[in-house]
């Protein structure tokens, strides 16, 4: 009986906009460390608690409504964070 290979698992993330479950890599992760800093993490791997957003405003601005990145964050989020984070995503979008 042949072995069969080994499937990698592909780690599924939750968006905090739309609460839709995707794979890791197609979302961005928004953290907040422990200078209390919240800023889009690139690269998947900064230190701090994550929460996960899809590369779209309209997740943001659902987030912001439902005060979802406030609940998992534990903090308040200032108006002007969200306006960073959109700026970001839109720039991010351009990119693509």
């Amino acid at each position: 009986m042949p072995l069969q290979p080994k499937m990698k698992k592909i780690p599924i993330r939750r968006c905090v906009g739309c609460g839709e479950g995707k794979p890791k890599k197609e979302l961005v992760r928004v953290v907040y460390n422990k200078a209390g800093e919240i800023s889009l993490d690139t690269t998947g791997r900064a230190p701090g608690r994550g929460a996960y957003l899809c590369h779209d405003t309209g997740c943001l601005a659902k987030a912001k409504k439902r005060k979802s990145l406030e609940r998992a964050f534990e903090t308040a989020v200032p108006p002007e964070i969200y306006e960073a984070l959109g700026a970001q995503l839109e720039k991010k979008d351009g990119q693509k």
